[in-house]
């Protein structure tokens, strides 16, 4: 893609690749109840909103990916993005199911997923751009994006397989082996996007400047997300979302804590990060191998 070579990339932790590859998933939703965490809504509903984001977001890293496809000259990563292309693909899917089901439950997501749909499709989507260097520069900057996107969704995917206290608090177990088998897979290939990355670029400022646009999209993506599913929510009239819920969910480990989500911002931007530095394959692949819906759809 550049007469330019790519910067050297830092050292992966070589016993952390996988062979990749999407799992036919199946999951039933007729006994999930819209609170689904017992005595946290809020907590329950920041959560839910990977249902609404994700399924766009991840047919966006679909669509970007099978455009960077011709550029990777390397087999073994060009075989690891067509694992992780198939993956995302499920995982979208397996979100998107969910959202009817909401709606039998009182609560219509449309009004927001709409406005996450012209994000992906509208703003990050594909530009009318002349062949050549702005082309290119458009598919790189995108591709510099999702390497930051998905360092947040294996630190997610690593909180998930670990918060236990999701388990003492009573969480529907078909929700949370939804969450726990696909944060196990963003675990499995979360050093995939940094690759591809540095594979076809690996510029310090992109990654900079596209983790700065990335995290505050994630955030206000978020929030709204919050926001919207506690003001619709058809049990909790005039509930409310704010920051100090978030802080307090966090402190009692049904959320990511704040003070976790902040170390993971030096740590993406150190120059010798490498995403198989954070998280466990094993422990992925160990929860992977028993999941209920990974496994022929049982409920747990």
């Amino acid at each position: 893609m550049s007469n330019r070579p790519p910067a050297p990339a830092p050292a992966p932790v070589a016993s952390e690749h996988t062979d990749l590859a999407p799992r036919n998933v199946s999951f039933s939703w007729e006994d999930t109840p819209l609170h689904w965490l017992p005595g946290e809504p809020f907590a329950g509903h920041t959560i839910n909103v990977l249902h609404l984001l994700l399924p766009a977001g991840e047919r966006w890293f679909v669509h970007v990916y099978k455009q960077a496809l011709p550029h990777i000259e390397d087999e073994r990563l060009r075989a690891d993005v067509i694992g992780f292309i198939g993956q995302e693909a499920m995982h979208a899917a397996a979100h998107d199911d969910v959202l009817p089901h909401l709606r039998r439950l009182g609560l219509d997501p449309t009004p927001y997923t709409a406005q996450v749909d012209w994000l992906f499709e509208k703003l990050l989507g594909d530009r009318t751009l002349p062949p050549g260097r702005v082309r290119t520069w458009w598919l790189k900057e995108r591709v510099a994006m999702i390497a930051a996107i998905e360092h947040y969704t294996a630190f997610l995917g690593d909180w998930v397989l670990n918060a236990e206290e999701l388990d003492r608090r009573g969480a529907d177990p078909m929700m949370l082996d939804l969450l726990r088998w696909h944060g196990a897979e963003e675990v499995e290939h979360r050093s995939v996007a940094f690759d591809l990355f540095m594979h076809l670029d690996g510029n310090y400022r992109r990654r900079v400047r596209t983790w700065a646009t990335g995290f505050a999209a994630l955030l206000f993506l978020w929030q709204r997300g919050a926001r919207f599913f506690m003001e619709n929510d058809p049990h909790l009239p005039g509930a409310k979302a704010s920051y100090g819920q978030f802080l307090r969910a966090g402190r009692k480990g049904v959320l990511p804590s704040a003070r976790a989500m902040a170390r993971s911002i030096p740590t993406y931007l150190s120059r010798t990060y490498h995403p198989s530095q954070e998280g466990s394959t094993a422990q992925a692949q160990a929860y992977l191998a028993s999941s209920p819906g990974a496994n022929g759809g049982v409920r747990p």
